[in-house]
């Protein structure tokens, strides 16, 4: 009705009552309790809104605003107090800053920079490829120095096994069976059974540490006596080996194995015509590719031959020089009290080959045949010396006779001085016009 008293609401008069006012604080308080845990759920999802915050907490936002305001006043004085404005923190780039001048040190990089040449060029130097873990100061690696390599090959080309004649009575040298076994019955008159004494095919192989393949060598062959094998006496007791490494002389040794452990000096395979040029053939393979590298067999197969022969060694020594083929490649030949026999192939060989050397050291056992070679020698025009006090030269022959106390059985390390085998090889590699170990390896 016109100017009479509004009618209140039914919730506004239950606001009224006391129970009314004690459920409106408790609705607004939840109300206030709830509205930040809503903000704070709601900025997990997204940016919170700023009315929203502002119409829940003015009383803070008025506090600071406040205290911002007061801050960005102080600040804004301190700025303006020091200058400190947009331009001076953040300065525009000058034109000197962007384009350098001529007179200051800019590098300048051109395309021709990168190319691979280039690239290639400023590398860092290339360093060995090996570093040495130590406090001390580092040293180049050294590679450590190859031992001497001593060994037993077996050739087919070696002085046994042997089926063929004997050349002095051109009868089978396997002369005497018993049942299926066979054997050889030597001038002595004992017999020894091929699989006991002939069916050794191995070969002593030496090759001193210091041998360079690329320098002049020079193979030595030796051919033991009587009642000898490799390992117990050319080996260790003769020290065949060590002679040859001791001399210094850039040789190698081969010594193949005769009739084992016997009083007999059959040559065997050596007997045949061409046969001691396959046993060095066959050497010349075998010491290629012990010393690692297949491709050097040439050089070996050419390298120059010295043969030594020790006491009854003289019979495979003559018959190599006969009927071996390969004559020219034996440059020198050494006996050690070996002159038993077969001196006309020895006196062949030697007024044949006038570039070698020849010697022939002897004791009472011997001294008889020797006296004779160099009667027949000197009957040719061949001089010859009677010791080994002078130098070893081409066509050099020397005949060396040695004095009481010196036995037959210790001559390899002891005769006209002591490790005879090494006093030679020194000799002869001291002597350069001896053209001994002219390097295969560059021949054809």
């Amino acid at each position: 009705m016109a100017g009479g008293a509004p009618k209140l609401r039914a919730d506004d008069q239950a606001d009224r009552t006391p129970s009314g006012r004690h459920g409106r604080a408790l609705r607004t308080g939840l109300i206030s309790a709830m509205v930040p845990l809503s903000l704070t759920l709601v900025q997990c999802g997204k940016a919170p809104d700023p009315a929203a915050l502002a119409a829940n907490s003015q009383a803070n936002v008025q506090a600071n605003v406040q205290v911002v305001a007061k801050t960005n006043s102080q600040t804004s004085n301190a700025r303006v107090a020091s200058g400190d404005t947009f331009e001076d923190r953040f300065p525009a780039p000058q034109f000197r800053e962007r384009f350098p001048s001529a007179s200051e040190s800019f590098l300048q990089r051109q395309m021709s920079d990168f190319s691979p040449k280039s690239a290639v060029q400023r590398q860092i130097p290339e360093q060995a490829p090996y570093k040495v873990a130590s406090l001390e100061p580092q040293v180049p690696y050294k590679r450590p120095a190859r031992e001497d390599l001593t060994t037993l090959v077996s050739m087919k080309s070696s002085a046994f096994p042997y089926f063929g004649n004997n050349p002095a009575s051109d009868a089978p040298f396997l002369n005497i069976s018993k049942g299926d076994r066979r054997g050889h019955r030597s001038y002595s008159g004992r017999v020894y059974w091929h699989d006991e004494t002939y069916s050794d095919s191995r070969v002593l192989v030496h090759v001193p540490e210091h041998f360079d393949l690329r320098k002049p060598g020079v193979i030595v062959v030796f051919f033991h006596g009587n009642g000898a094998t490799l390992e117990r006496d050319v080996r260790d007791r003769q020290m065949v080996p060590k002679q040859v490494t001791d001399s210094g002389a850039n040789a190698i040794l081969l010594a193949p194995q005769m009739a084992v452990d016997a009083a007999d000096s059959s040559a065997g395979k050596f007997w045949q015509p061409g046969g001691f040029k396959r046993f060095m053939e066959e050497s010349a393979t075998h010491l290629a590719r012990l010393t690692g590298d297949p491709n050097s067999a040439r050089a070996f197969a050419n390298m120059p031959i010295v043969i030594v022969g020790y006491s009854g060694g003289f019979l495979p020594t003559a018959w190599s020089l006969e009927v071996g083929g390969i004559s020219d490649r034996v440059r020198g030949v050494v006996l050690l009290d070996a002159v038993y026999g077969e001196m006309d192939k020895f006196a062949s060989w030697i007024e044949n080959h006038r570039s070698g050397f020849f010697v022939s050291a002897y004791t009472r056992y011997t001294a008889r045949r020797d006296r004779e070679l160099m009667s027949m020698l000197r009957q040719k025009g061949i001089s010859v010396a009677e010791d080994m006090d002078g130098p070893l030269r081409p066509g050099s022959v020397v005949f060396v006779e040695t004095g009481e106390g010196i036995t037959h059985r210790d001559y390899v390390t002891r005769a006209w001085t002591r490790d005879p085998l090494k006093d030679v090889l020194v000799k002869m590699a001291a002597t350069p016009s001896l053209a001994l170990t002219r390097v295969a390896s560059t021949k054809p």
